[in-house]
């Protein structure tokens, strides 16, 4: 591709990863570890080392092989073309429905300035939708445009954040922080903690996805994924380490805005506004980077000639749009069949049809990346460093899916079934032609 098709530079890819990982889960996440107290802190310490090892793998991966698709490219390129179709699949469905999540959580903060949006089940369908197709428009005038929201709201929903936890820093309390005392043994503890907090670090990959739009992508591409990452991690245990030292275990379980709850203690009831405003923007700004990939996902598919050759297809300004208009009418649909629900029961069913198959690829790319440093070089002896890191992102894949509970795993695996019929037509079609 040529040098100025190549719009995402260092700044924008690290933007894209940052603001994919950071976005509605982090709000709660305080609430969610108020009844493990300290242990939350190990929690944390364990996902962010996990994350940093499958942050290390796509890094290593981007570097050898900086292809458009990302965990779809690495996972054909080490085990052929039906796992890395069934990774593809999965992964675009996981983006779609996780679209309509975001989106629907963007709506449940905006509930704070119009009550109505929560207490009107199709009103709120309407709000969420109506960003959906902000952002598809969006994305369809090109990625530099999509990029450009990108940074604007990355800046825009972290500021408020990193303030309250730099302010709430002198106001930290470590016996606040300790009086959580869950009913379980230390290790059942940060095993729950793990649990909560690994998944606020998927999305990590989103830099390796629109390789072919990513200047230098050899390099920017490792850069971005790491540093994003770690960003991550330090911002997400500072934040929650800090409104957990602030508000007391029994009333921060029962919040239901503990970053609203923290910033009202610190600096009165206008900054619950504050923080609202701000959720809503940082869902707006991740469904933004996820639009992105719903798009850019089956076009490098479609380019291997797994996905129908539509996807593939981009317009003059380089946009996947007959991947971003399907991948808009698909959330759509998610949407309206289940905004009867309300916003809460709505946004808890969609998220369990999202989260498996974004991990499933971590545990292939894992892998890959020890089979193609052997077929780059098979007489060049792999160093044992690499080999053992890339098994502990094994590991913690493992362990992820494991945390995602028996009921998602089953709907999961129903979801990378469901593929297979398509890859059979397509690979027919394929031999025919």
């Amino acid at each position: 591709m040529a040098d100025n098709a190549r719009q995402i530079g260092m700044g924008t890819a690290t933007a894209l990863v940052l603001g994919n990982m950071v976005g509605s889960g982090v709000f709660l996440l305080p609430a969610s570890l108020a009844p493990y107290g300290r242990y939350s802190l190990l929690g944390w310490g364990f996902s962010a080392c996990g994350a940093m090892l499958v942050a290390g793998v796509f890094s290593r991966l981007a570097r050898r092989q900086p292809k458009a698709g990302g965990p779809y490219a690495y996972t054909r390129a080490g085990f052929g073309d039906f796992l890395g179709f069934l990774v593809g699949w999965g992964y675009w469905i996981s983006v779609v429905a996780a679209n309509a999540a975001l989106a629907v959580a963007m709506a449940s903060y905006l509930a704070a300035f119009v009550p109505a949006i929560a207490s009107t089940p199709l009103l709120g369908a309407g709000v969420a939708l109506g960003a959906v197709w902000i952002l598809t428009a969006v994305n369809c005038r090109g990625v530099r445009t999509a990029g450009t929201v990108q940074v604007v709201t990355t800046i825009l929903k972290l500021t408020p954040l990193l303030v309250l936890a730099l302010f709430g820093i002198a106001h930290f309390n470590p016996r606040i922080l300790a009086s959580g005392s869950p009913a379980m043994t230390p290790v059942s503890a940060v095993n729950a903690c793990v649990a909560l907090t690994l998944w606020a670090f998927l999305g990590l990959e989103s830099a390796t996805i629109p390789a072919e739009h990513v200047r230098d992508a050899e390099r920017t591409i490792p850069r971005a994924t790491l540093l994003g990452t770690g960003i991550a991690a330090v911002f997400y245990i500072v934040c929650t380490t800090v409104v957990m030292s602030i508000i007391p275990a029994s009333r921060l379980a029962a919040s239901n805005a503990p970053f609203a709850d923290a910033a009202t203690m610190l600096w009165g009831h206008w900054a619950g506004y504050l923080i609202a405003a701000t959720a809503a923007i940082s869902c707006f700004g991740a469904l933004n980077g996820w639009v992105l990939m719903v798009g850019e996902l089956p076009r490098a598919v479609a380019q291997d000639g797994l996905f129908p050759a539509w996807f593939g297809r981009v317009s003059g300004r380089g946009a996947p749009v007959f991947g971003l208009v399907l991948g808009g009418l698909l959330t759509t649909a998610l949407v309206l069949m289940n905004y009867q629900r309300g916003l809460v029961s709505m946004f808890t069913f969609i998220i369990l049809l999202s989260t498996l198959s974004t991990v499933i690829p971590y545990l292939f790319c894992s892998m890959a990346e020890i089979v193609l440093s052997r077929h780059d070089d098979p007489s060049r002896r792999r160093p044992v460093r690499d080999t053992v890191l890339a098994c502990g992102a094994f590991l913690f894949a493992i362990w992820a899916i494991a945390g995602t509970g028996p009921t998602t795993v089953y709907w999961g695996f129903l979801l990378l079934l469901a593929g297979v019929p398509v890859y059979v037509w397509q690979t027919g079609r394929r031999a025919t032609a």
